[in-house]
């Protein structure tokens, strides 16, 4: 699977005539490899096995990259990052985060919501992209509901 997305990540540089440089490759398949959200400083510190010395703003350049071209997200509450589905380009992003494990899901709703449209659009707003992030607790970690009472 990571092998494929690899490959299918390699084609869209080379059809968008985009270089395909070593912190680019390494730190996306460091994302893609990643059980859980990664920050920039994980990337780096995981990078580091494979580039000498390697300075924050290569993983950020790496990171930003990949986060314009849709092959990963930025979690904004967490600072961290996840990767995208496969030809997923989408202007919205929304995800289910628990707050217990960690664990990130996307949620494949790429409408928006029409009460936000027409409050967007009503106050001549230009909008670039979007995303919503739902905390909470997973059913693997089977929290208590009480929290919220």
């Amino acid at each position: 699977m990571i092998n494929r997305t690899v490959e299918l990540f390699k084609d869209y540089c080379l059809k968008h005539s985009f270089r395909i440089t070593t912190p680019r490759l390494s730190v996306y398949k460091i994302v893609l490899e990643a059980n859980k959200p990664v920050t920039a400083y994980d990337v780096l510190d995981i990078l580091g096995k494979e580039i000498k010395n390697p300075k924050p703003p290569t993983a950020y350049r790496a990171l930003d990259f990949l986060t314009q071209h849709g092959f990963v997200h930025r979690i904004e509450s967490l600072n961290a990052y996840v990767s995208c589905n496969v030809n997923h380009k989408h202007t919205g992003s929304q995800f289910m985060i628990c707050d217990h494990c960690g664990q990130v899901e996307e949620i494949h709703l790429c409408t928006f919501p029409d009460s936000l449209e027409e409050r967007i659009s009503s106050k001549n707003f230009n909008l670039y992209y979007w995303n919503i992030e739902v905390h909470g607790c997973c059913c693997e970690c089977a929290c208590d509901n009480d929290i919220l009472k």
